[in-house]
């Protein structure tokens, strides 16, 4: 359910009546998170308990929070100020109680599998939307409101002019959002549709999937999107055997052939990104607020001024997560955030590693770990951490990967006796012999 609502929902959509601006996807992860908390407390609950790489990244991340709410509240802010931190501290303890909830939630290949087909249903369905704003003009977010839910404001447009193209946003909140999502859910699209031919099943709906979430790449008109492809790729490339990697290379060439013959003006717009970045007016202007971001986090270079206090218009944005984190929650609270990411990719390789002679799980470890990719190199070319839709899912996918890990350990076959019990076994049985010696 969360998967459906962050991805499918648009990301302006709020519910009404609430103090705070609150997505569907927020309350969800809200419930999440409290069920997640009622079924520590209770032995027969069937949620798993103990450490696990995931779950004390996300537990750190949420004390990190805490202790940056603190400090922040320790010195004046303004009111609009004393809000957004208020929000931010609430979604990221709603955020933490996803990964918590699926890490120690899913103990099983079935659900986890069944959680990340879901993940590539909503992925499809944002990038369907993406294709209609692009080619026919169509905006359909403007029609999935309901009585409950209410548009946040008017002035963020989801189909943008750039360079001669249209760029699109979907259901995300902006085009570059829309685009690492895209190449985020790409991987798990890819495995499955591996793993249905495989099995001697019909793979083309993943395939379709797929296709369509490659052109919801292309249709955000983003660097970032091109630098998330790039990381998601050569990450599948490096876990995959020779024989499919070669396979992989060729339809690469021939897709990227493919595009460039159907839709050339499209691929020319997103060079043309990368050729004239040094003349583009956006990297110049991001260059001049680094010296402006370094005068901010000399001020409160440990805790931060505060999570989510930076907020534009007011203040202008940095366009990089690492930087915006030192700037609101400093070293603590970036630190917490790098081991997040980290924490999710260390999970899904120690899968893939205890996962030797299981193909399918190797195969599904390493598209998480490519997946999980995307939101690491992504923090560097824009504010992750401002945009509900990637958020949520990089939390989500932690936790998937977190699961993945408790799986695979509950499988692997016990290889060796621990030390103490063949030394409890040796005495037992020297004591044996004795007692038969001295019988005879």
């Amino acid at each position: 359910m969360f998967a459906l609502a962050t991805l499918v929902v648009p990301a302006r959509l709020v519910v009404r009546g609430t103090g705070i601006s609150l997505t569907p996807a927020d309350l969800v992860a809200l419930g999440m998170g409290l069920t997640w908390l009622a079924a520590q407390f209770v032995a027969s609950s069937g949620v798993a308990k103990g450490r696990a790489a995931a779950r004390t990244v996300a537990s750190f991340y949420v004390a990190a929070m805490f202790a940056c709410y603190g400090a922040a509240n320790s010195s004046y802010l303004p009111a609009d100020e004393r809000n957004l931190l208020d929000h931010s501290l609430v979604l990221a303890v709603a955020f933490a109680g996803v990964t918590l909830a699926v890490c120690d939630g899913v103990r099983t290949l079935d659900r986890l599998n069944l959680l990340l087909k879901w993940v590539v249903a909503g992925g499809t369905a944002a990038a369907f939307v993406g294709a209609l704003q692009y080619l026919f003009m169509f905006d359909l977010t403007k029609y999935m409101v309901v009585p409950l839910l209410r548009y946040t404001s008017d002035d963020n447009p989801t189909i943008i002019p750039r360079g001669g193209q249209l760029r699109v946003a979907a259901t995300t909140g902006h085009p570059i959002e829309f685009g690492i999502v895209c190449t985020m859910v790409l991987p798990l699209a890819i495995h499955y549709a591996l793993r249905a031919r495989r099995a001697g099943e019909p793979s083309w709906p993943w395939w379709g999937s797929a296709t369509l979430l490659l052109s919801g790449m292309l249709f955000s008109v983003s660097r970032s999107g091109v630098l998330t492809l790039l990381a998601v790729g050569f990450v599948l490339l490096a876990g995959w055997p020779p024989r499919m990697r070669t396979r992989a290379l060729v339809v690469v060439a021939a897709c990227s052939t493919a595009v460039l013959m159907v839709a050339g003006g499209l691929v020319r717009a997103i060079y043309n990104l990368f050729a004239n970045a040094q003349a583009d007016t956006s990297i110049t202007a991001r260059q001049h607020r680094y010296g402006q971001a370094a005068m901010e986090i000399s001020k409160h270079p440990i805790f931060g001024r505060g999570d989510g206090t930076w907020h534009f218009p007011v203040y202008n944005a940095f366009d990089n997560q690492y930087i915006m984190s030192m700037v609101e929650t400093g070293l603590l609270g970036t630190t917490a955030l790098v081991l997040l990411f980290l924490g999710g990719i260390y999970s899904s390789i120690r899968a893939r590693g205890k996962a030797f002679s299981d193909h399918d799980t190797r195969d599904l470890a390493l598209s998480v770990t490519a997946s999980l990719s995307a939101p690491l190199v992504g923090a560097v070319t824009f504010d992750l951490l401002s945009f509900a839709t990637i958020t949520g899912l990089t939390f989500l996918m932690v936790g998937a990967a977190g699961a993945l890990l408790r799986i695979t350990r509950e499988q692997e076959p016990p290889t060796t006796i621990p030390w103490r019990v063949r030394a409890s076994k040796t005495r037992a049985a020297r004591a044996f012999r004795a007692r038969v010696t001295q019988t005879r």
